[in-house]
């Protein structure tokens, strides 16, 4: 249970793979999308 073990959060950093105990991150939309998004819909 640790650096070595593949199952464990700090052994996926440590291989730099991911998985179920470390996800992907995905990247929220940014606030000036959301705007511009909310500014075209007002438009219509």
């Amino acid at each position: 249970m640790g650096k070595g073990d593949k199952k464990t959060k700090r052994g996926k950093i440590n291989r730099g793979t991911f998985g179920a105990r470390r996800p992907r991150i995905k990247k929220k939309p940014s606030i000036e999308n959301k705007i511009s998004i909310d500014k075209k819909a007002l438009a219509m």
